[in-house]
């Protein structure tokens, strides 16, 4: 466990962002290690499966997110206080509550997965294989649900590296069971879901078993579970609205994968490749998001409002420079990354374009995320859901459906930093109204009834 309520502001969040950026990345080669070996050794239509797939179960996982964070932020907190009972009490819901979801998840994601793939446009000579892999992709819910629990719950104690540890391993399992499945077996891309799911299925049994050991003081013990009604309906409070958030930028992720479909198969599979590249980059920005968060919380529960403040400009400070290299990398190699993926140049060549329209505006999305990060923190989450809906919502899909009419492709991506720097906008507004003198009430005495 580690205390983020002392030390400098800058090191502490690095110190503790390098590891779940660490992790996140680990957790992002699950997909894109798919794609670069059915990429290269089934084609582009293999490719297209798994990309249609991936933003379907990518929407899922924002959600699991979005429902976990409540419990991140009340645990630190919590943690923040030194409340070690109430810790317990909320990791114990968290835990009921997330199980019962994922297998509700599971069972409905395996009986529809044609259907839901059929509303999302995914052309018919896909449709029958995209079918297998997204069955195959739910029945690694539970799996995928009790990673994310138990890493969240870790970092609202300040543990950043375990999950990173755990991740790291289920990666290179990842891999070895890639190839075995797709290039001995000979299983088509059906093999990269199974591959995907028992590595999953690792990484949470294994950072379960380590947590309950090392853990002790908060060990999960169906006997005596502390299951607390009202803990959930706090954390709730805090997630729900997150969920949504994340609900929504699922679904406009959708949307703009249904409007990329309607371009084809070698659309589809650019959009594969670069979309994980993107990935990649924007994930610091992410990160030092989720990490401002925790301490923002922890400082909160505290009681040290200035340097929740000093941890924001930090933050900001940090993701601008990050961003600004990354933006370079990505625009200056544009080709030599999409040709990982894939050797077909009308792929690559459409890859190109979107890294180069988005990766100018890689330090919208640091700003964004840093400042909702901050939000989060103070439990303001129903900011960033206003946020979502109005920048995705309002600005950024109608200007991509508009522009794809207009110029093609290019105004689908042209739409995407739109949204971005809108959502800073709103995000900003909202942190000057809750840190000013006369709405500066952020500590927990004041906002107990939170």
């Amino acid at each position: 466990m580690k205390d983020l309520t002392v030390g400098s502001e800058h090191k502490v969040i690095l110190k503790f962002t390098l590891p779940i950026l660490l992790g996140n990345l680990f957790q992002q080669l699950y997909n894109t290690i798919d794609s670069i070996i059915v990429g290269n050794f089934l084609g582009k239509n293999a490719l297209a499966v798994v990309s249609s797939c991936f933003s379907i179960t990518f929407a899922i996982l924002l959600i699991i997110m979005g429902l976990t964070l409540g419990t991140n932020i009340l645990i630190a907190q919590y943690y923040g206080a030194r409340d070690t009972y109430k810790v317990k009490k909320a990791i114990d819901t968290s835990y009921i509550f997330l199980f019962i979801l994922s297998l509700l998840i599971t069972t409905l994601g395996i009986i529809f997965s044609k259907y839901i793939l059929v509303i999302f446009n995914v052309p018919e000579e896909i449709l029958s294989e995209a079918t297998i892999f997204l069955r195959i992709l739910f029945i690694g819910t539970i799996s995928s649900f009790g990673y994310n629990a138990i890493s969240s719950i870790l970092r609202g104690i300040g543990d950043s590296k375990t999950p990173l540890y755990f991740l790291m391993a289920s990666t290179l399992i990842n891999i070895i069971l890639d190839l075995i499945f797709i290039t001995l077996l000979k299983s088509r891309a059906s093999g990269a879901a199974l591959a995907t799911i028992l590595s999953q299925s690792f990484s949470f049994i294994g950072i379960f078993i380590y947590f309950n050991k090392f853990y002790s003081q908060f060990k999960f013990n169906i006997k005596n579970v502390c299951f607390d009604k009202n803990i959930l309906k706090l954390s709730l409070r805090i997630g729900l609205p997150a969920a949504l958030q994340k609900l929504f930028l699922s679904g406009g992720i959708l949307i703009n994968q249904i409007l990329i479909n309607s371009f084809g198969a070698t659309s589809m599979a650019a959009f594969a490749a670069a979309s994980k590249l993107d990935s990649f980059a924007q994930m610091p920005a992410a990160n030092l998001g989720d990490a401002l968060s925790v301490f923002t919380a922890q400082n909160i529960g505290a009681n040290k409002p200035s340097r929740v403040k000093k941890g924001y400009i930090s933050t900001f400070i940090i993701g601008s420079v990050i961003c600004t290299i990354i933006s370079l990398i990505v625009i200056l190699f544009s080709k030599q990354l999409m040709s990982l993926f894939v050797k077909d140049m009308s792929v690559i060549k459409i890859g190109m374009g979107y890294l180069t329209i988005v990766g100018l505006f890689y330090i919208a999305y640091s700003a964004m995320n840093v400042t909702n990060g901050f939000l989060l923190g103070t439990k303001n989450s129903v900011a960033g859901m206003i946020s979502t809906i109005v920048s995705l919502w309002c600005i950024q899909l109608p200007i991509s459906i508009f522009l794809s009419h207009k110029i093609g492709l290019s105004g689908i991506w042209f739409g995407i930093p739109a949204g971005w720097l809108s959502g800073f906008a709103i995000r900003f507004f909202f942190y000057l109204r809750y840190t000013s003198d006369k709405h500066q009430n952020y500590t927990p005495q004041k906002r107990a009834s939170l």
